[in-house]
């Protein structure tokens, strides 16, 4: 396989990846493009010798601290006056360390060669982001799942990172209705709905009357990552893993980040 084929593969968890640390889908993206055109134009930037996802990451991190891409206030993005004390409370590298190794899935080696430390570092920085991020302000969150168990896991990995279930819906009517008496922080919303609906329209309805931040969980993340708007600034995969679904609900609150109604 040529490294340009084996790029284009890393490249839609390189802008998951990228959108969650950025806090939006544009900046990320940004960022990533600039990667892409260092690597175009010098190619030996990308260390041939090394793991291609680990030199891929650790390029677009330098690309990215570098500060080349004009960036939006992260406070505008936040949308309120506590925005500047949420940023100064979780500090970078452990967040950095955190977001490859939960939802990346960088084991702690690779965190470490990726950011230049040792694996006992990489723990300690993972460590710190987890302590950092529960102390950050609880909300209450409606669970737009048809399946069963797995709205009952998300239930239980909601309630442990200290948040409230503010209802539970299986189809988009229920969702909707569910609306009529909870005003949730967040919303985890599965693409296909037990009757048929796609919990997509059921977002787009509420967030006609109502704004928060949403995660999208679906079986094919490829489909809704190409690059190309609209599409979800968050997304979780099926079948996921409590860290990597703790790691997106954490991002997605800590920035905040208003959505807004899209169609894919």
């Amino acid at each position: 396989m040529s490294v340009s084929r084996e790029i284009y593969g890393h490249l839609p968890y390189l802008r998951r990846f990228a959108r969650a640390l950025v806090g939006t889908r544009e900046g990320g993206d940004a960022h990533v493009l600039a990667t892409l055109e260092i690597i175009v134009s010098d190619p030996r930037k990308l260390d041939q010798n090394d793991d291609l996802r680990i030199s891929l990451y650790r390029l677009f991190l330098a690309t990215w601290a570098a500060g080349a891409i004009a960036q939006p206030d992260p406070a505008a993005a936040l949308g309120d006056d506590g925005a500047r004390g949420r940023l100064d409370a979780i500090s970078l590298r452990p967040r950095v360390a955190f977001l490859l190794h939960a939802l990346e899935g960088f084991d702690l080696e690779q965190v470490g060669d990726t950011l230049g430390v040792s694996e006992e570092v990489a723990a300690d920085l993972i460590d710190a982001a987890n302590a950092e991020i529960a102390d950050q302000i609880a909300t209450d969150v409606l669970i737009i799942e048809d399946e069963p168990l797995i709205a009952h896991d998300l239930r239980s990995i909601v309630e442990e990172l200290g948040h409230s279930v503010a209802g539970m819906a299986r189809t988009h009517r229920e969702a909707v209705l569910a609306m009529e008496t909870a005003k949730p922080g967040l919303i985890l919303a599965d693409i296909q709905l037990a009757d048929g609906s796609s919990g997509l329209d059921a977002v787009n309805e509420i967030l006609g009357s109502f704004s928060t931040p949403v995660i999208f969980v679906t079986a094919y993340p490829e489909r809704f990552l190409t690059g190309a708007p609209p599409e979800p600034a968050f997304l979780v995969t099926k079948p996921f893993s409590v860290e990597s679904l703790k790691a997106v609900i954490s991002q997605a609150l800590f920035f905040n980040r208003r959505s807004q109604r899209k169609s894919l």
